[in-house]
């Protein structure tokens, strides 16, 4: 992931039911991948109902583009009347990333690419 980029930190609290849920996120997922600027997206949801996205943008103008994005305006609706018991959004400014990967077999030497 390139740094600086930007984060959109999201979480949230799920009702009860599926309602549609688990096919609009991998939706939405499948659409962020296709908008200008989208750097990636890590995604966990605890046993019970709780989690939290974080998604990756280039700039702050690449997320507004994505929030006024009609699909995502949408789902957005939706996750408010039937989803989420309560939710909370955060963008912060990533300023450095890094990380390790502990290597599984002897082919894992050559240099590992890290795109989305």
């Amino acid at each position: 992931m390139q740094s600086p980029c930007y984060a959109v930190i999201f979480s949230s609290q799920r009702t009860e039911g599926d309602q549609g849920y688990a096919a609009m996120a991998d939706r939405m997922v499948e659409l962020a991948r296709q908008q200008p600027g989208f750097l990636g997206v890590e995604s966990a949801r605890g046993a019970d109902g709780f989690g939290i996205t974080v998604s990756y943008w280039a700039t702050e103008a690449d997320i507004a583009a994505w929030k006024q994005q009609t699909e995502h305006l949408m789902a957005q609706t939706l996750g408010r009347e039937r989803w989420y018991a309560h939710y909370s959004l955060r963008v912060a400014r990533v300023e450095r990333a890094y990380g390790h990967s502990q290597r599984t077999s002897p082919d894992d030497n050559a240099p590992q690419s890290h795109g989305t």
